[in-house]
């Protein structure tokens, strides 16, 4: 390929030199002329070339060098090219005058996939071209059939990777051609390290289907039997059976990293046999404090848990955590639990969290376990919108009725809570807490946060909240902000996600029904109001909720 540069024009790759131009893994070739036209407009962008400028650019022997063979030519390209005289977006017509070239090569955008096959074509093997693309087509169908569908796998024409781009996997495929032979030398890289991980050499004969066809499949296969091997790798770890399905394995990883997974807290006896009789297996280790997490998460919520043993069980968690984490780099699976544990925990471990899910996520690419952790770092730094994105990926790849499914559900909730996005939360909530999924009490405080403030509960939430009384709703706000607003940097997305079972809480049962340090860490202020049927209100931070409080205040005093 030597030194060859392309120009980008959205999908359409061109060859500066105007040989040749590429679309879809289609090649679309020039004449002389219409290569002389092009090279003509290359060089005077954003200029009125008019046809006598144009005519000059055409070859002495044209037979026919006048103005009606210009806009012939101009025709034939604009065809080519996908473009079109009533909106242009190559060549626009300055009628009377002549045409001027107003495209401009696109900036690529980043490239995002699981795998990218990059093949490369020298110029002289045009004549071979038909042959080239159909393999690369076929490598590619089988390789995504291989692997299954949720690993995006690209083609990407003449392309190198950039420091931008985010990919797993890089097949280089340089074709050339030799006497009637295609030839093309293939490379796997993992990336981002580039390490080469196969090589395959392919020599056929480009008259011959059946040889062209042989040597795709035979290099799909061992691609495939690679990566699907990396992938189980990918996978391994938390208990995850080792014998079972890909598929299996792939939907069982994503649920045993869901906080919605009770299955921790009933194998604690199990765990702790295990922890004692290997303490220095990290695995057993984090799956002990998944099983810490869950009686952190998973007891009832309107019971109460005093601020030592929750403090006890995050300094074990904090600690056992830390102490794996050199253990744990080869194993994607366990670096998203400790990842998922710290952020948790919310003891100033955010940027080793994000670090950690990260890098799993560079080792996984689509593999939804990875897609919750990220989303709610993303939403404990503000980026809501970022964190939207990476939920609703993983709400795409759920199972229907799934636990997952129903965890990432809840989550994409709460991130619109915190932001006071409350038309795209009503959006979002189209689906129910009365599932075998979600324990019952947790369902009831879920729906009690995400009911608007500013109107009654529906009858068996507010029925709920009246039998716990001011003590259970005390708990039960406790638990909230542990589990779900604590860690925001913001606090006023902190005080989003509280306000609603707070408001509900205090027209109940009163102001001793909300811990002091919850309106410390949120800024709320609780406003004047009786309780029961009285206006009582519940004030954000912000300027004028400043204003409304200090208001209340002078008319209380």
């Amino acid at each position: 390929m030597g030194n060859t540069q392309y120009l980008h024009f959205g999908d359409l790759v061109l060859d500066e030199t105007c040989l040749f131009a590429r679309r879809d893994g289609r090649t679309i070739q020039f004449t002389r002329n219409e290569r002389a036209l092009l090279l003509a407009f290359f060089r005077n962008p954003r200029r009125l070339m008019r046809r006598s400028h144009l005519l000059d650019a055409i070859s002495s022997s044209e037979s026919d060098p006048s103005d009606r063979n210009i806009d012939f030519l101009v025709n034939r390209l604009r065809t080519k090219l996908g473009d079109n005289a009533k909106s242009p977006k190559f060549i626009a017509t300055q009628y009377g005058e002549g045409y001027v070239w107003v495209a401009a090569p696109s900036s690529v955008a980043p490239t995002n996939g699981f795998l990218v096959i990059a093949p490369a074509f020298e110029p002289k093997l045009l004549s071979l071209d038909q042959q080239g693309s159909s393999m690369v087509g076929r490598v590619r169908d089988l390789i995504t059939t291989g692997i299954g569908a949720e690993y995006k796998v690209l083609v990407r024409e003449n392309w190198r990777p950039t420091m931008e781009d985010r990919l797993r996997y890089l097949l280089q495929l340089n074709f050339n051609a030799d006497n009637g032979h295609l030839n093309c030398a293939a490379t796997l890289r993992e990336m981002p390290s580039k390490r080469i991980v196969r090589t395959y050499q392919l020599r056929t004969d480009a008259t011959d289907a059946h040889s062209v066809t042989g040597e795709a499949d035979r290099i799909s296969d061992g691609i495939v039997d690679f990566l699907r091997q990396a992938i189980a790798a990918a996978v391994a770890g938390l208990g995850t059976p080792v014998d079972a399905p890909l598929e299996t394995r792939l939907q069982q990883a994503s649920t045993r990293l869901s906080a919605s997974n009770s299955m921790w807290l009933a194998n604690g006896e199990r765990l702790r046999n295990g922890r004692q009789q290997d303490p220095a297996n990290a695995d057993t280790a984090l799956q002990w404090c998944l099983h810490l997490f869950s009686r952190l998460v998973h007891t009832s919520p309107f019971k109460e848990m005093t601020h030592e043993e929750r403090s006890g069980i995050e300094s074990e968690i904090e600690a056992t955590v830390l102490e794996c984490l050199p253990d744990v780099e080869a194993t994607p699976m366990l670096m998203l639990a400790a990842a998922k544990l710290l952020y948790f925990i919310n003891r100033g471990h955010l940027d080793l969290a994000e670090d950690l899910a990260e890098r799993a996520f560079a080792r996984t690419s689509d593999f939804a376990a990875a897609l919750p952790v990220l989303g709610q770092v993303r939403q404990a730094r503000g980026d809501v919108e970022g964190a939207i994105i990476f939920f609703d990926r993983a709400i795409e790849m759920a199972e229907p009725g799934s636990q997952f499914l129903l965890h990432m559900q809840v989550l994409k909730c709460i991130a619109l809570l915190a932001a006071g996005d409350r038309p795209g939360l009503e959006a979002a909530t189209a689906f129910s807490l009365e599932s075998p999924h979600c324990p019952p009490d947790i369902g009831l405080v879920i729906g009690m946060m995400l009911a608007p403030e500013d109107s009654k509960l529906p009858p068996r939430l507010a029925a709920a909240l009246a039998q716990i009384g001011a003590t259970g709703a005390s708990h039960a706000v406790e638990m909230l902000y542990f589990t779900s607003a604590r860690q925001l940097t913001l606090e006023r997305a902190r005080a989003n996600v509280m306000r609603g079972l707070v408001t509900h809480a205090v027209r109940l049962h009163g102001r001793q029904a909300i811990p002091a340090f919850v309106l410390a860490s949120t800024g709320l202020v609780i406003g004047a109001g009786d309780v029961g049927d009285g206006p009582q209100q519940i004030f954000s931070p912000g300027l004028d909720d400043n204003k409304k409080s200090q208001r209340v205040r002078r008319k209380s005093a």
